[in-house]
């Protein structure tokens, strides 16, 4: 419950739209509000004394200087108090006009300093507070006072970015479920919420199958000959296609079940669950802006946060970025099952020995995965054979197995990556079955009718309709197919990280869905998706709109309808593409073009534009030395 509401407030538009959110909080649940506004006489203080120099020779005498210090000091103080009572004013009228308990506090000092030590003193259910304060530009994500008090109490608290008022808002409440007590909590909180006001409650939870992926790509360049076998990338990444992968979409569509459940059993809600894939934050960020909700409830630290962390990293980019009100959590509550786990569950030693021996950041899902397993079949001592069991209910095929059969399975890799295997995708969560169309979906229980079958054949024909294809090995050897087509369409991302990330999660993807062949619409899908992230960085986003924009202007002008003098291959026109658009890339083209035909060079290569490029930022840095070294004329 809701008792006591602290509300910081400065006159502000989102100190306006706190003060009416609060009051429709306390109206719901019967709460006490407590206003705040802190005001600063000692830095007026100060700043007087430092400019004191700049007074007129009459009022510089030493008497006089201490005469005009408390007339300052008097006039300051009192305006400033004044000042503060009628902002506080505003709030008085309006928990008077509903009857509501209200209690104003005007602290002095350093704005963020005394409201954390006020909501720290204090015994308040919730905080109320703006994003953004009366110093807010147009760039502004967040303010410095709202941040900094985020980050130092351990309240739950509501950031308010929506001016719109609750009643005239439409939009519902999201909750991201990691598994995570703060989560939880939450939760709870915003079901009882959405019954308050009337609001639709959805759960969101998401896994990240890409990281591993993009991170072995990347360090594989690195590492010498030795320390690649040793690391052994192939085994590597097959244990993760074929085991870890499915296993955490299946403990994260877990953590949704268990959020269900709280949902139906102890507040009779029946909660709509959706599981995605990719980034966290990205994810529920670009999730939030297609479904627009109200409030979005995050745990103010996840399940691999420790517990003196002041904020995690998912939260707070979402308390940044994201388009809504943003609540976070900080209250912690554990499922009826978990708790019922730790308090009957025995564990042997053998048991607690061979946890002990996985990495501490899953250690404590693993745990929590084996003590739900343990409950759900009525076991009372967890032994090896019972985390076997559990392993077994959440992967595939066991990890410790599948480690020793890889070599067996990289043997059969052409047989697995035949015609005859065949490929079915789960239109709900994205699950690959292989050879046979499951009755249900492992990961999040769809029907057999949500699977998409794969046809492979008419991929390959579908690539060779796309212009033909061209094979590229992945880091650790495997070949894929590349259509004409797919590979224009990648290069619509903007060169360098952010095009390998993507070009990662496509083989990625094509990898786990045991598919051969990358055609443009399969790329295409995840481009747009990912490019989708991208945009979503920034709420507005004018400059990636405008790089996507440019991109796409790009991949139709300059790749599939280049016109030129002279043939260009593929890798000249790469290079020529990373010569800012517009102006500076045109001038390029013409040069390297001109240099050509004087040359009579049929066909401008990677090196022949390079070159041209090189000569030109040459001549152009002799010109500004010569430039900057003539003496002046004045």
């Amino acid at each position: 419950m809701m008792k006591k509401i602290y509300v910081p407030v400065d006159n502000s538009d989102y100190s306006d739209a706190s003060i009416a959110l609060s009051v429709a909080f306390a109206r719901k649940f019967g709460s006490q509000l407590v206003g705040s506004h802190v005001y600063a006489a000692k830095m007026h203080d100060v700043r007087f004394k430092q400019m004191e120099y700049t007074l007129p020779e009459e009022y510089q005498d030493e008497v006089e200087l201490e005469k005009q210090r408390r007339i300052h000091d008097t006039l300051i103080t009192m305006g400033l108090q004044l000042i503060s009572d009628s902002y506080l004013e505003v709030m008085q009228q309006k928990c008077t006009e509903f009857g509501i308990p209200f209690e104003p506090r005007m602290p002095e000092g350093k704005h963020f300093i005394k409201l954390v030590e006020d909501i720290q003193e204090g015994d308040y259910d919730l905080v109320i507070m703006g994003a953004l304060g009366m110093g807010a530009v147009k760039d502004s994500l967040i303010g410095g006072v709202c941040e900094r008090v985020v980050r130092r109490i351990n309240t739950d608290t509501l950031v308010v970015r929506d001016l719109e008022s609750i009643e005239e808002s439409e939009g519902n409440i999201l909750v991201g479920i990691d598994g995570s007590p703060e989560s939880f909590s939450g939760l709870k909180t915003a079901i009882q919420l959405g019954h308050k006001f009337n609001k639709q409650v959805e759960a969101v939870g998401v896994y990240d199958p890409y990281l591993h992926y993009i991170v072995f790509n990347s360090v594989v360049n690195v590492l010498t000959e030795r320390a690649a076998r040793t690391f052994r990338f192939k085994e590597q990444e097959q244990l993760h296609e074929e085991v870890i992968d499915t296993g955490l979409a299946k403990i994260y569509q877990s953590h949704l079940e268990v959020a269900r459940s709280i949902a139906k059993e102890e507040h009779d809600y029946a909660l709509k669950i959706t599981l995605l894939d990719g980034k966290s934050y990205e994810k529920i960020l670009q999730y939030a802006r297609k479904t627009n909700p109200w409030l979005l409830v995050l745990g103010r630290i996840g399940v691999h946060s420790e517990q003196d962390m002041d904020i995690g990293s998912t939260a707070e980019n979402l308390l940044r970025l994201a388009p809504c009100n943003v609540l976070l959590s900080s209250q912690r509550y554990f499922p009826q099952i978990d708790v019922k786990a730790e308090e009957t569950l025995v564990w042997t030693q053998e048991a607690l020995d061979r946890m002990e021996k996985a990495p501490p950041l899953v250690r404590g899902i693993a745990k929590t995965a084996v003590h739900r397993f343990a409950i759900e079949r009525g076991h009372s001592v967890i032994t090896e054979s019972v985390i076997d069991m559990a392993m077994e209910a959440i992967m595939p095929q066991r990890a410790s197995e599948q480690l020793t059969r890889v070599a067996k399975e990289i043997a059969e890799q052409k047989v697995l990556e035949s015609d005859a295997v065949q490929t079915y995708i789960c239109g709900e969560c994205g699950y690959a079955a292989h050879n046979q169309q499951p009755v249900k979906c492992p990961v999040c229980s769809s029907p057999p009718e949500r699977f998409q079958r794969v046809d492979k054949g008419a991929l390959q024909h579908v690539a060779v309709d796309e212009g033909g294809t061209a094979e590229e090995e992945t880091f650790d050897g495997v070949r894929l197919q590349w259509s004409e087509q797919s590979k224009k369409a990648l290069r619509r991302v903007p060169r360098g990280y952010m095009r390998r990330n993507v070009k990662a999660r496509i083989e990625k993807s094509a990898r786990s869905q045991k598919i051969a062949t990358i055609t443009n619409t399969f790329a295409t899908e995840i481009i747009d998706d990912s490019m989708g992230e991208a945009a979503a960085v920034r709420e507005d986003a004018p400059e990636l709109r405008a790089v996507q924009t440019q991109s796409d202007a790009q991949s139709a002008e300059v790749v599939q309808g280049f016109e030129s003098p002279v043939q260009w291959t593929e890798e000249a026109l790469e290079r020529l593409n990373l010569v800012p658009a517009g102006f500076m890339r045109n001038i390029t083209q013409t040069r390297i073009e001109q240099r050509a035909q004087e040359n009579d060079v049929p066909q401008v290569t990677l090196d022949f534009a390079a070159r041209v490029i090189e000569d030109g930022r040459s001549l152009a840095n002799e010109v500004l030395g010569q430039y900057y070294q003539q003496p002046d004329q004045d």
